[in-house]
């Protein structure tokens, strides 16, 4: 399973730009044993949220679905707003979080990142 967006995925979500914010939903799988390591990602992973502008909204722990199809379930979901999808791109190709991307990767067994546009936008 992928869970970090490659090169087609990031040239596709700037052709989808419809300009403005977008709030990115982080639906998040870990590995066993992998908590520990998102979590250190995270750490190190604030500073470049502040650099680019962007905002962790929430943050919080995956229950029990009330409704779902088998394996939707997640263990974390996260949702970070961006002050454009530009931002975003370039807070990923920065070089410097580059070098941090690995405990993400290496703790996720799955991941959605789904930007999401506000209705009416």
């Amino acid at each position: 399973m992928a869970v970090d967006p490659s090169g087609s995925d990031l040239a596709r979500l700037m052709d989808e730009d419809p300009g403005g914010p977008v709030v990115m939903l982080n639906l998040l799988r870990f590995k066993p044993g992998g908590r520990p390591s998102y979590e250190e990602y995270s750490r190190r992973a604030g500073k470049f949220l502040k650099r680019y502008g962007a905002e962790l909204l929430y943050a919080g722990d995956g229950a029990a679905p009330l409704v779902a199809e088998e394996g939707q379930a997640w263990d974390a979901v996260l949702v970070v707003r961006y002050p454009s999808r530009e931002a975003f791109s370039r807070m990923v190709a920065d070089p410097e979080y580059q070098r941090i991307t690995h405990l993400r990767s290496e703790a996720l067994s799955e991941a959605v990142l789904q930007p999401t546009t506000p209705w009416g936008a």
